[in-house]
């Protein structure tokens, strides 16, 4: 896979990079894949829904706001994502069962951890724009993420040389 640094370096103009405000918690630290993406709070019953669809080696970016108080993904989930070909997950709030998703072969980054479950109501809003980390995130865009962080593209572009 490209490099998030090597994709900076060739491509300036076509990146937009997150904020480092993420940590790696699956067993895939490197992951790509094209852009799909929820919008909730401290409900992932559209997580749930989403991850039971199959993945074709897209990303599920997860707006969850930023809480800091309940988790949007388990070990339940992630082994869902992983079983159905998603490449990852991008949670802008907290995952749970840290231990166990480390062992599961799905990329999946967040604010932190908490051990609280979330909602289960099925509000949100599905494959919409969604903002946070300094990027806008477009479904059917590219996301790439690695030990040096998260970036996105409009389009799938490659490194040469």
């Amino acid at each position: 896979m490209t490099k998030t640094t090597d994709l900076c370096d060739a491509h300036p103009e076509l990146v937009r990079v997150c904020d480092p405000i993420f940590r790696s918690y699956g067993a895939r630290v490197v992951f790509d894949g094209p852009i799909a993406t929820l919008k909730l709070h401290e409900d992932n019953a559209l997580v749930r829904k989403a991850l039971e669809e199959p993945g074709a080696g897209r990303v599920l970016v997860v707006d969850g706001g930023g809480s800091m108080r309940r988790a949007l993904v388990g070990d339940q989930l992630a082994a869902l994502g992983a079983k159905n070909g998603w490449s990852g997950v991008v949670v802008y709030g907290c995952i749970r069962d840290s231990a166990d998703i480390a062992t599961i072969e799905l990329g999946v980054v967040a604010l932190g951890t908490h051990p609280r479950k979330s909602d289960k109501r099925g509000v949100g809003v599905v494959n919409e724009p969604v903002t946070f980390a300094g990027v806008t995130f477009v479904p059917g865009q590219h996301v790439w993420v690695d030990h040096d962080g998260v970036v996105v593209t409009e389009r799938r572009v490659e490194v040469t040389g």
